[in-house]
């Protein structure tokens, strides 16, 4: 194994670089060490870059989702071991803690989201992990890079912001926000049952994807007309029985409270830039409930045998391929929205 890597770093907000860096080294007996197959982009990683995430560090590799070999492990690591193919979880987890027994893994006390902003991510060629046993899965032969990248970091979001909407058989579910977050919410809420899920977004092309692929019933351009106008139809004029709110805004946080049906769940899987305020007046008679926080990722397990049987395909997701020496312009590509982009998948670095 080299001793340098190209990586993608955060130098402060606004500021990214990509130079040279060291390769990183086993630190706990609980470490692992991936040399990474591929990764990709998040749209956390852009929040990082643009000063949304107070708590990033500066100095530190971008990048939480990936997949790859497990070259090097610690003396503590039972569960894998060199050689093994492994995709990532989005959070670091002991798996012991008061937390962790009950699944709420984000709170995990001795973890949590650290990977790409706290402790150097995947946007190079080598990564360590720590508390490798949670926070690595062995992909199954059936499957290979492409099949579980997402599984890193937005499937685990849209399937637990569906799950977090109590989606019965016979629901009509709206998923506000058709990124890629919200079509992995989508697929997810697919399966628990539901008569109608309806994406809603801005970008007709996202919302085509939803439709062409299976995992929404219908599309609705918010910027051209009213979401609640269809949902009504579907619904008696009631309204929707489950939303997820996904897409981040001010408008779309108040969207989802309107379009919702009177004691309907809205689970908020988004991350603000700002704080968003609750108009407890207007709402009332509704008798709405609210959930909202960051991913628990601990069934990545259940995931990764729903994509081995078929179940789940994110495949269609990724729309661009760039290696490691581009990823400053995959990064524009991304944000930009740019050739009906919605994810992008980065191989390893080409000499």
């Amino acid at each position: 194994m080299k001793d340098k890597m190209m990586a993608v770093i955060y130098e402060g907000k606004g500021q990214i670089a990509f130079k040279e860096v060291n390769v990183p080294k086993i630190l706990d007996p609980r470490d692992a060490i991936v040399k990474v197959g591929m990764s990709s982009i998040c749209t956390s990683d852009i929040h990082i870059i643009h000063g949304s995430v107070p708590r990033a560090k500066e100095n530190v590799i971008l990048g939480h989702e990936f997949a790859g070999e497990v070259i090097a492990v610690g003396d503590a690591v039972k569960k894998i071991k060199p050689g093994d193919r492994v995709v990532a979880n989005v959070e670091t987890f002991c798996g012991e803690c008061f937390y962790c027994k009950r699944g709420w893994v984000n709170n995990c006390v001795e973890g949590g989201w650290f990977m790409g902003h706290l402790i150097d991510g995947a946007q190079t060629d080598y990564v360590r992990v720590p508390i490798a046993d949670n926070g690595l899965n062995i992909i199954p032969d059936n499957l290979d890079y492409e099949d579980v990248l997402m599984t890193s970091c937005i499937l685990p979001s849209g399937f637990w912001g569906a799950e977090l909407a109590e989606i019965k058989p016979g629901d009509t579910v709206a998923v506000i926000g058709s990124g890629p977050t919200g079509l992995t919410a989508m697929m997810s809420a697919r399966l628990f049952g539901p008569a109608n899920i309806v994406a809603i977004d801005i970008i007709d092309s996202r919302g085509q994807l939803a439709l062409d692929q299976g995992w929404a019933d219908y599309y609705v351009n918010s910027s051209k007309e009213d979401p609640d106008k269809l949902i009504k139809e579907l619904t008696d004029g009631r309204g929707a029985d489950a939303v997820i709110e996904v897409a981040g805004t001010s408008e779309t946080f108040q969207l989802a409270w309107k379009i919702a049906r009177p004691n309907a769940v809205i689970s908020v899987v988004a991350m603000y830039a700002e704080d968003q305020v609750l108009p407890l007046p207007s709402m009332y008679g509704k008798n709405l409930i609210w959930k909202a926080g960051g991913v628990d990722a601990s069934k990545n397990d259940t995931l990764i045998r729903l994509l081995a049987g078929g179940k789940i395909n994110t495949r269609p997701m990724i729309t661009h391929k760039f290696p490691l020496n581009d990823i400053e312009k995959a990064y524009k590509i991304f944000e930009n929205h740019e050739d009906n982009c919605i994810k992008i998948a980065i191989t390893p670095y080409e000499d």
